[in-house]
């Protein structure tokens, strides 16, 4: 625990005598300062999951609109080419819809990645000013995956039998997405094909869709990560230069 202290962190405590000079974290003031921020950021990160509340609902009612909407063009065209090419129109505009959707998803949930890690470095910070309270916290004081799992409350959700990527609300978009793909595909495939036939470009679509959300969603959390340590390292820096350009 000796690592842990508040002196061997570089994070100032209070003075334990009048003749002894307080550190920045030290004051009243500082607890206030700190309790604010974490507030902030709890504001910030609840903001940010209405948006994605939000933008789901508005995707799944312009599926939903848009099914009805198929529903009655093709009864009244008797599902004839005229319907094929209502509904291709009618569903690319809705795919646009959820592929925004799915973006925007991904980025959210990085960024409520970027808030819990500066409320779990909060918390390291309230543990090293009162050494013992963080056996009270069911939440993470580190920023490392063992700090966010805690955080998240997560379990057995990074594993290769998991399933949690689907039931996410970007991995249901990205699904609903992919399979809107498909069906794209398919019907425009059966202008010029067999029903069969068109039922594997069909699949072959949406495979090829849901794959290219997988990758993105990988390759925007890496750069996000990327650029939120070298943020976090930065930092680091410019603290550790300012204790060493302080009063000693």
């Amino acid at each position: 625990m000796t690592s842990e202290m508040p002196g061997a962190s570089g994070i100032d405590v209070p003075a334990d005598s009048p003749g002894q000079k307080a550190g920045p974290l030290g004051s009243a003031r500082a607890a206030q300062f700190l309790a604010t921020e974490h507030w902030s950021l709890l504001a910030t990160r609840s903001m940010s999951w209405n948006e994605s509340f939000a933008r789901s609902s508005m995707f799944l009612t312009s599926l939903s609109t848009a099914t009805v909407a198929l529903a009655l063009v093709g009864s009244a065209t008797d599902f004839g080419e005229a319907f094929v090419v209502f509904a291709v129109i009618v569903l690319a505009i809705t795919l646009f819809v959820g592929v925004a959707t799915f973006v925007r998803l991904v980025q959210v949930n990085n960024e409520d990645l970027y808030w819990v890690a500066g409320m779990n470095r909060l918390r390291g910070i309230y543990a090293r000013l009162e050494p013992g309270i963080d056996d009270e916290f069911v939440t993470g004081t580190t920023l490392d995956p063992t700090g966010f799992g805690q955080t998240y409350g997560a379990v057995d959700v990074t594993g290769f039998t998991s399933l949690h990527m689907f039931v996410t609300t970007p991995g249901m978009i990205g699904t609903i997405c992919a399979v809107l793909a498909g069906v794209i595909g398919g019907l425009a495939s059966l202008q010029f094909a067999p029903m069969a036939p068109a039922i594997g470009v069909g699949l072959l679509v949406a495979a090829i869709a849901a794959a290219m959300f997988v990758t993105y969603a990988r390759r925007d959390a890496e750069g996000y990560l990327g650029r939120m340590i070298r943020f976090q390292d930065a930092r680091a820096e410019r603290a550790g230069t300012r204790r060493a350009d302080g009063p000693r």
